[in-house]
């Protein structure tokens, strides 16, 4: 039997060797068609049928996604990501230049074959590269998920030659092609192991086997007690203390009177004020994510309370940059970021929508709602000349792009301010979405970067809106901006 493939394309000298490896390829189908298989003709059929159209993969993503820590939802949303890309690939090109028929069936056993016939062209495997892009996407984010996938995809793509629609060169590319797209898929997007942040710099912090001494508030508003529990699960000796958020404050300052580690259970703002906390009173801090965003967290690599767990009993830990504003009889630190401008106005009314409809859609809500107001830009003096301007955004450490993945810093004891300015002018919300599209190295009439470890900002208009770490207060007159090289001890794993 010989698979039935246009050869008057291929140049003479090479169509006897591309005739030689379709016939290797004819013999290896009909030797799989009389193999027998112990167990098979239950399994593998049903799983090809289970592979149509994606729908075992998306079921498959869904499961890993309801394990609920970050990682698993990453590997899911990557796996996910890979086969669109793969299936794209597949029908728009692939099944387009080779029109290969599919097998004959007549070796084929009729209890292994399918009910319904596939009628499109048989290289490549469209299932091979389905199953090897989203087992090889989801590897790439989370080896243990990858390995627990793996054994279906090979299934899946086995399954396809056992009953008798694709030659096992079909299936071979078509597991090539899938595996290539999620890898292009990690090209545009990095997995997180790939910006993970510099073990430097390193510092002595108390290891707690059974967590004595680490007191942890936790913000009840952010809907922290599920976490809380499973940390004190994991360490026992810790103290939990839950809190509404006006609350917050008192119990941090309580906690860290008694604490030799101060933990923190909440969103950006919560850990902005325990960082605080922990400053003041000299502790080293010990921070779960239970917000929204969780940037510090995840910059921090703790994404989970295991994590933080054993960062906590061997005493694992790194010292970390404050960024401190002074204006006026007003000053504050931030971890993350702070801003003046659009941001803020966006912060409030965001703030105001989340309780009723949540905080993505409210984010949503609050964007297009301050991009639409007429309003003039913000002004103030920078270098000696007074300029208008539509956002100032300063970072707390330097924000890095890769690929289209949104900005991460890899380095949080870096010593800088990433300093980035929207110039006032016309069409805000179109010179804003310039500056987050080009990244934070471009200089334009529109918009500009520049990493600094102290900036003043002159003749600011009193009452004027100020956010960082997601909280917004007033400040007016003279502002200043800078770092607190490494003034914070924070525990982070080593792995």
């Amino acid at each position: 039997m010989s698979p039935d493939v246009d050869l008057t394309a291929v140049p003479k000298n090479g169509r006897h060797a591309l005739r030689g490896l379709l016939d290797l390829d004819s013999r290896l189908f009909e030797r799989a068609a009389e193999w027998h298989w112990p167990g098979a003709e239950r399994v593998l059929p049903r799983l090809s049928r289970g592979a149509n159209h994606g729908v075992l993969w998306f079921a498959a993503a869904a499961a890993i996604a309801a394990s609920r820590t970050p990682r698993a939802r990453r590997a899911a949303t990557r796996g996910v990501a890979s086969l669109g890309v793969a299936s794209l690939a597949i029908n728009t090109l692939g099944k387009r230049s080779v029109r290969r028929a599919r097998p004959l069936l007549d070796p084929v056993p009729l209890a292994r074959r399918l009910k319904r016939q596939p009628i499109t062209t048989s290289f490549p495997s469209g299932h091979a590269a389905s199953a090897a892009a989203f087992a090889t996407g989801v590897a790439l984010e989370s080896p243990g998920w990858g390995a627990a996938v793996a054994p279906v995809a090979f299934s899946v793509a086995v399954s396809r030659v056992y009953t008798g629609v694709h030659f096992p060169s079909d299936v071979l590319a078509g597991a090539a092609l899938g595996a290539g797209a999620a890898f292009a898929v990690r090209g545009l997007v990095p997995t997180r192991a790939q910006v993970t942040p510099p073990a430097r710099p390193r510092t002595a912090a108390p290891a707690l086997p059974e967590g004595e001494g680490l007191v942890v508030v936790a913000n009840r508003a952010s809907g922290t007690s599920d976490r809380v529990r499973v940390l004190q699960e994991a360490l026992p000796g810790a103290e939990t203390v839950l809190c509404e958020p006006q609350e917050v404050q008192e119990e941090l300052e309580k906690a860290a009177a008694r604490a030799r580690v101060l933990g923190v259970c909440g969103g950006d703002g919560t850990v902005n004020a325990a960082a605080a906390a922990a400053f003041r009173h000299g502790l080293p801090l010990a921070v779960l994510p239970g917000g929204t965003l969780n940037h510090f967290a995840y910059d921090l690599s703790v994404e989970n309370e295991r994590k933080l767990a054993d960062a906590v009993r061997e005493g694992q830990a790194v010292r970390v940059d404050i960024g401190r504003f002074v204006a006026g009889d007003r000053e504050g630190i931030f971890l993350n970021t702070l801003s003046l401008g659009v941001y803020p106005e966006l912060v409030r009314v965001r703030e105001h929508w989340s309780p009723r409809i949540g905080g993505w859609p409210a984010g949503v809500l609050a964007a297009l709602q301050v991009l639409r107001a007429d309003r003039h830009p913000l002004e103030v003096e920078l270098g000696g000349e007074r300029r208008p301007l539509w956002m100032l955004f300063v970072g707390n450490g330097v924000y890095h792009r890769m690929g289209l993945a949104p900005g991460r810093r890899t380095d949080l004891a870096d010593g800088l301010l990433d300093v980035r300015v929207v110039h006032g002018g016309r069409r805000p919300a179109l010179r804003l979405l310039a500056a987050a599209a080009a990244g934070p190295l471009t200089r334009s009439p529109g918009h500009a970067a520049v990493q600094l470890n102290r900036l003043r900002l002159t003749g600011v208009a009193p009452g004027t809106p100020l956010a960082y770490d997601g909280e917004v207060t007033e400040v007016g007159g003279d502002v200043l901006l800078e770092k607190l090289p490494e003034a914070l001890t924070v525990y982070r794993p080593l792995s």
